[in-house]
Parts: structure tokens; sequence; C-alpha cells
């Protein structure tokens, strides 16, 4: 208990999972890398409930993350020995499934744990679906932890829930303390994807040892305030920029919604507070929005896909006499696919050393209810041109059968109409209440902007050089979110970067809606770039199915840059 008159300590939440595959040793590392309060573990994303839905319907025993019970298996008894409890949303479609698994698993091991699980996310499913969830909050992680539980599996909830469960379970906050739960909101942002927050995937990695980068940590306190930081003597580095990365990654508007609170992304503060340590501080919460997101995922069709290899002279006219010959092919076969898509890579050079530098990839996707059509119809196809083609014909693989893919679509539900429920260790059910009052989301009025810098001689650059950006994906939607590191810079990027200026060096968006939010505290802009991933990444209806390269695509485009913002000798920002 904490003496009358003085704050908790803070507490200490890991994380050990970005994603359904990620290192498999980060539980032990974190575990035996220093002090820890609570470990935490991210395996869902859109992708994954789709692949645990289709194990599911192989076995209805599983549809969690089976790696988790094995990374469990070689660590139960260390987070036992060091008193760290464990929240993960390895259960995936079946929470009550891997809690059972794990209680067996301890009692094989002599490991004396209590294990409790959230359920309700489970929405009836509609026909054709595999799965459909709502995105729970954390309240029923922290009535599992408040009950007792060294470990609390639950199923689809947000990202951050997994912090701001233990964190409301510590400092006993309510649903009214909205400030501090909108902090805790913005810590589990930056950890939920891992080492993203410590140099991993880092615009400005160069500069850094990332080859192995250590997982992160926030220090959580009583106000909801935090410092992200990692075990001492792990890779990777801290900072601002790879915080305000995170903060910015697969992000909306100032207004970040989630069922406990929306978090306004527009107050964040972020100050260093040592080597390795940037304390988050300065967050408003409001109510959060009567609906909660769910997520649906069903299986759309058949893909498949053949990459031609077009080596030395005339590229383009290579590349034309193969998609002649394949539309004649399909015409031939019958009924042609519904979607065909071509994409010429000019990846090659001109009086090039090697073969490979001199070979461009014109890349075949076809996409279809039937998995015959992709089949048959394009294996046959692509390998009937074998002698009878452009020069130099090869791919890069033979020709498959196809694969199905799968699409996922967001929509809300009433969260009243959501039966949230932890249950606890001893196997009682506590049912969590839905909470109001809430408030509905709306546009925050676009902040002023900085004065812009005076007009000075400028240099045609890539943009990378002044700017940091990470790039993701919100099914079908894609975010780009671009900042700078000190007030100049951010001076002109305001007024330089607008939604026009992103459509000219990004062509692939300027035919759709592309939404700009301004965040000065973080000298940030973040695009939302609506429709570019068609049905989401499962669906695979892009060359970058997830966006992640698209900021870095962005940063190597050139655009002027005034003379003052760059370094003379290296040109690159100081």
């Amino acid at each position: 208990m904490t003496p009358p008159g003085r704050s908790p300590a803070p507490l200490r939440i890991g994380n050990a999972s970005g994603f359904y595959g990620d290192r498999f040793d980060a539980v032990r590392e974190m575990l035996t890398g220093g002090p820890l309060d609570v470990l935490t573990g991210d395996y869902l994303a859109e992708l994954t409930m789709l692949i645990l839905g289709r194990s599911r319907l192989k076995d209805p025993e599983r549809g969690y993350a089976s790696t988790f019970l094995r990374q469990l298996e070689e660590n139960l008894h260390l987070a036992h020995e060091r008193g760290v409890r464990i929240v993960t949303n390895a259960g995936g479609l079946n929470p009550a499934g891997l809690a059972g698994a794990i209680r067996r698993l301890a009692a094989e091991l002599g490991v004396p744990v209590s294990v409790a699980h959230v359920e309700g996310d489970s929405l009836p499913v509609p026909e054709g679906c595999l799965t459909a969830n709502a995105y729970l909050g954390g309240r029923g992680i922290a009535a599992c932890l408040r009950a007792g539980a060294d470990i609390v599996v639950t199923g689809r909830v947000t990202d951050a829930a997994l912090v701001t469960g233990p964190a409301a379970a510590h400092f006993g906050w309510g649903p009214d303390d909205l400030d501090a739960l909108a902090g805790a909101v913005v810590a589990g942002h930056v950890l939920e994807c891992g080492t993203q927050a410590t140099g991993g995937n880092y615009a400005f990695f160069t500069g850094h040892d990332v080859r192995r980068p250590g997982f992160p940590l926030a220090e959580i306190h009583a106000d909801g305030s935090s410092v992200i930081t990692k075990h001492d003597g792990t890779g990777g580095v801290v900072d601002l920029g790879t915080v305000t990365a995170q903060l910015l990654y697969e992000t909306d508007g100032a207004r970040y919604a989630g069922p406990d609170v929306t978090a306004r992304l527009d107050t964040v503060t972020l100050t260093p507070d040592g080597p390795d340590r940037v304390r988050i501080h300065g967050v408003r919460g409001e109510a959060p929005p009567p609906t909660l997101k769910t997520g649906l995922t069903r299986l759309g069709g058949w893909r498949n896909e053949v990459v031609f290899v077009l080596t030395g002279l005339d590229v383009e006219a290579k590349a034309r006499l193969v998609r002649d010959q394949f539309a004649d092919a399909l015409a031939r076969a019958g009924r042609a696919p519904d979607e065909v898509r071509w994409e010429l890579a000019r990846t090659d050079h001109e009086d090039a050393a090697t073969e490979e530098t001199a070979s461009a990839l014109l890349r075949l996707v076809v996409r279809d209810r039937d998995a015959g059509t992709v089949g048959r119809a394009v294996s046959g196809a692509a390998v009937e041109l074998a002698l009878g083609s452009y020069p130099g014909f090869h791919v890069t693989a033979p020709p498959g059968k196809g694969s199905p893919y799968g699409v996922f679509e967001a929509g809300t539900v009433a969260a009243e109409e959501v039966g949230h429920l932890a249950v606890l260790p001893d196997g009682r059910r506590e049912a969590v209440p839905a909470t109001g009052p809430y408030r509905d989301l709306a546009p925050v009025e676009e902040p002023a902007l900085p004065e812009p810098l005076p007009a000075g001689p400028v240099r045609s650059v890539p943009l990378g050089l002044v700017a940091g950006a990470r790039s993701g994906d919100k099914g079908g939607d894609a975010n780009v979110g671009v900042w700078v590191r000190d007030e100049d810079a951010w001076r002109w990027l305001a007024h330089e970067l607008t939604v026009e200026r992103f459509g000219e060096l990004l062509p692939e968006t300027a035919r759709l809606t592309v939404v700009r939010h301004v965040l000065p505290n973080l000298r940030a802009l973040n695009f939302v770039v609506r429709g570019l991933l068609g049905e989401g990444v499962a669906a695979q209806a892009r060359f970058d199915p997830q966006a992640k390269a698209l900021g870095e695509w962005l940063r190597s485009r050139h655009l002027p840059v005034p003379v003052t913002l760059l370094d003379p000798r290296t040109e690159v920002r100081v």
C-alpha cells in the first residue's frame, strides 16, 4: 500500500511483441534485462485475425497465438520469480482456450500462477465472414488484475488497452480520469509495435546502432505521464525522433479515439529525460465515443502472381509483347479473371555490369472469386509463353496454383451492445458495463500555422534530408506521418508540404482523398490517404500492401528546400 500523502510508485510496463511472429526471445530479454512490473505482448493485427480464423476452421480448440504458449513454456518460471505480471491479447479468437492451456502448462511446470481472461469482443459472424470482433478497452484487464491475476489473456482489445488496463488497476483510475487514461493510451501506442519505438524501422537509422534494438518499456506515473525507455545495455535508441515516429504511426486526426478515452494527440508534449529516455506529458483526454470499432474478416477470393524478368534492351517493347500475349491466352481460356493488374518496375540500369542490374521486373497479379480461374488460366498461360515470347524470357519463380486472399472491413457497434466480461482467476464472471457519458467525434479545428521562413535560396534535394516519416495501414487507408526536428524546419514544412504538394510527390495518391492533420507540438503533419490499400493488407492489392514504405518513398522525392536547413558539407540536417 502507498503511504498516505505519497504518490504510488511508477508502474514499469514493458512490451515483448509487436506482432504475431516477432522476436521469440524478447520475453526472456525483457524479464532478465532489468526491473519490470508488467510485461505485455501484442499479437493481433487485421491480417492476424484472418489467419486465426482459418486456423479455427481446422481446429475449433485453437484460434489463439500458439507462439505465446511456447514463450511461456520457457519463461513462466522467470516471470513468477521476478513477480512480473503478464498481459497479452494472444487469446485472439479463443481467449478462454489459451487461458486453459496456460493453466495446464503451469501445472506441468509446477509454477503457481493465477490466470484470468477477458471475453465479449466476439460478435455474431455474418454469413460469408470468418471473424467479427469489437475492439474492447482496458477495464476488463484492470478487473482481472485487481482480482489477483498473474496472467491476463484477452481477445481483440485496442493495442493501448494492454497498458491502460494495468495502469488503471495500479493507480486506481476510474472512467472519469480522462487525462490520466489518455496519457496511458499514448504510452501504450508507443509501446505497441515493440522495437519501432527503439530505432526499428526508423527514418534516421544511419546515426544509430540498430542491428538488434531492445524492446521498449514505459514508466507510467499516477497522473498518466510516462517516460519511454528500454533496459540498460540493450541495442537501439530511444529519443525524440523514435518516439515521435511511433506516435504518428497508423493514426488519423488529432483525436485518437478508443473505448476508454479519446486522447488528444495535439496536446502531447515530448521532453528529453536523459540517455534513452523521453518523457510524455501534457496529454489531455476526452470522453470516448459511444461506439466501438469493429473488424470483420472474410475470404475475398483467390489470387495469383507471376513476375517476368525483362533484361537488356527494349524493356518497354518486351513488356507490351508479354501483356498482349497474356491477354490473348486468357481470352482463349474462357472467362477472364475479375481483376488483372500489371506493373513494370524499371530496376534495370543502362550498360549494367551484372545481369540482375540489367533487368526490369514486370509483375502480373490476378484476382478472382474462382480458384481454378487464377490457377489454370494464369499458370498455363505463363508456362506456354516460355519459348514463344520476348528474348531472354524467364520468371522469378514457377507459376503456382494461386492462393486465397482475405478482406478486412472496419465498422462500429454501439458500446452498450457489447458484453465486455472479465473472467477472474477463481472463475467468477464479472460484467464490465459500458461507460458514459460519451462524446461524439468531431474534427479538431486546424491550429494556426507558424510564420513561414523568410524567402531565400533553395536547393532541390530529397525531403528526407530534413524530415523523417513513418507510414502504415488502417484497413484500406494509409497514413504518412512526417516530422522535423527544429522550429525553422517546422516553419518551412508546415507551409510547403500541403495536400497538393503531397499529391505531386506521390502521384499514386493524387486521385484519392488525402486529409492533412497538423500537430504543432510534435512539429508534425499526418496525411491520411483514403482507399490506397483497397480492401486491406490481406487482399494484397498493392505492391506495398501495408504502406510500410510509403513514407520512405515520400522522403526520397525531391523538392526545393531552403539552403539554410541543409548542412553545406553533407546536406544532412544538423
